[in-house]
């Protein structure tokens, strides 16, 4: 395989990546998917942090991309930090998937978002990917949905050794996160139409990591 070159998105790459992110994403967590749709208007989103948008290249063709929001982390001390962040869509090329694409987008960056001065990065995924990446249950660290509840999927990682130490409380991703379905799917009929499978297993995996929730 060719090298693979990282850089920062541009706006001749938006539609090319929305296209990425629409087959890296149909059908996975449910039919059809509205992850491109999410790209498409958090890239005008107050949220939305620029410097971490970064597509991964080989010979010229764009097969990744990872984009980032600013999110916040409301403490049961009172404390408000609004310098945790979390990312996603994280979209690889069907094609070119299992090729450690997604690790270096991954790595490329939270050496950036270190070097910009976030305290952590927290993430809802499947730990048996993320794990390899170094993030661990947010549970750990007594971090909480906005319910109030523990979730196997709420994935936590510390920018800097104790950036999360006394940091008790409930994790919440910005409101861009908040899809319109209705507004989503009349998005998706500018693109080529695709069927919509159900009961894949990708699919029940989601619905299993969903259900992974207990209370405090």
């Amino acid at each position: 395989m060719e090298a693979i070159k990282l850089r920062n998105e541009t706006s001749m790459d938006y539609r090319m990546v929305e296209e990425l992110t629409r087959e890296a994403f149909w059908n996975y967590h449910a039919p059809g998917c509205n992850e491109h749709y999410l790209l498409h208007i958090m890239r005008n989103s107050a949220s939305f942090i620029s410097e971490l948008d970064f597509v991964a290249e080989i010979g010229g063709k764009v097969v990744g991309n990872i984009v980032y929001t600013q999110s916040k982390l409301i403490c049961d001390n009172g404390k408000c930090y609004n310098d945790v962040i979390t990312f996603g869509p994280l979209s690889v090329n069907p094609q070119y998937q299992r090729k450690s694409i997604g690790r270096m987008l991954i790595e490329h960056t939270l050496k950036h978002a270190k070097e910009l001065g976030y305290r952590a990065v927290l993430i809802y995924g499947d730990p048996s990917y993320y794990s390899k990446a170094g993030f661990v249950e947010a549970e750990k660290y007594d971090i909480r949905t906005p319910d109030n509840m523990y979730a196997v999927p709420l994935q936590a990682l510390e920018l800097y050794e104790g950036a999360l130490v006394n940091c008790e409380g409930r994790f919440y991703e910005d409101s861009v996160y908040e899809i319109e379905e209705a507004v989503a799917e009349e998005f998706d009929k500018s693109f080529t139409k695709k069927d919509r499978l159900e009961g894949l297993p990708t699919q029940k995996r989601f619905i299993e990591l969903v259900n992974m929730r207990k209370a405090r």
